[in-house]
């Protein structure tokens, strides 16, 4: 069984996380590293995917930035979403030849872990592309959107954990006028939960990928992102 890298970076600034990926990708692209799993907590920012449309901030950027928030246009598929601390956000860098597939396992991983949670939750496929992700009920907990290059992922998911939900308010998520969105706290009435949904997810996430989890520190990461040897030569 190959293994899956999974590393817990803590709270990242968007950017610098952005930068991160691009920088494994082409590690992984070298082979490098195996596939790998980033979870991690963003301060709050707006993303906006390539499939954005107007009206989607209907505030204004200032007026989003004037509230701590910021915005920032990436490559993933996809629509607005929000990320902010007590979000469990994950970004698999990972080998993929069926990009519909490798989200319909991820969206599994998630509905299995959110079941340990005891949450109950489904996926709406038959319903379009817009409804990509997870749902309680008629209410969204967590958002799919990623960017393939040369067989390579970025980007990934974002579970609603801990996290303050009233900045989904203040824009169109996932590009669904009218949609609500939940959290693992909101579910089940309990707080904290991001450490145990993060261990839930990585198990899940490597079972239904087929992978045998190992836990690597962010300074490995760092040091098989540096080599130039491919990872059968390095000896990891």
């Amino acid at each position: 069984m190959a293994d899956l890298w999974v590393t817990n970076l803590g709270v990242v600034e968007y950017r610098e996380a952005y930068a991160l990926q691009e920088r494994l990708r082409a590690a992984r692209q070298e082979e490098r590293i195996p596939d790998t799993l980033l979870l991690l907590e963003h301060f709050p920012v707006y993303t906006r995917g390539r499939r954005t449309g107007p009206g989607e901030l209907p505030m204004g950027e200032d007026w989003y930035r004037a509230q701590g928030i910021d915005v920032v246009d990436v490559d993933r598929g996809g629509k607005v979403t929000y990320h902010g601390p007590g979000q469990l956000v994950g970004y698999p860098i990972m080998r993929t030849g069926d990009v519909i597939d490798f989200v319909r396992t991820m969206e599994r991983a998630i509905v299995a872990a959110l079941a340990d949670e005891g949450v109950r939750t489904r996926v709406r496929t038959d319903e379009g592309a817009d409804f990509t992700g997870v749902w309680a009920g008629e209410r969204k907990i967590a958002s799919i959107g990623i960017h393939v290059a040369r067989g390579v992922s970025t980007h990934g998911f974002a579970v609603n954990a801990d996290n303050d939900l009233q900045p989904f308010e203040w824009v169109v998520p996932c590009g669904l006028e009218g949609v609500r969105m939940t959290s693992v706290s909101r579910e089940t009435a309990r707080h904290p939960t991001l450490p145990c949904l993060r261990r839930r997810v990585a198990h899940r996430f490597a079972e239904t990928h087929r992978l045998r989890q190992r836990l690597i520190t962010p300074s490995r990461l760092e040091t098989s992102i540096k080599s130039h040897l491919p990872l059968a030569s390095a000896g990891a």
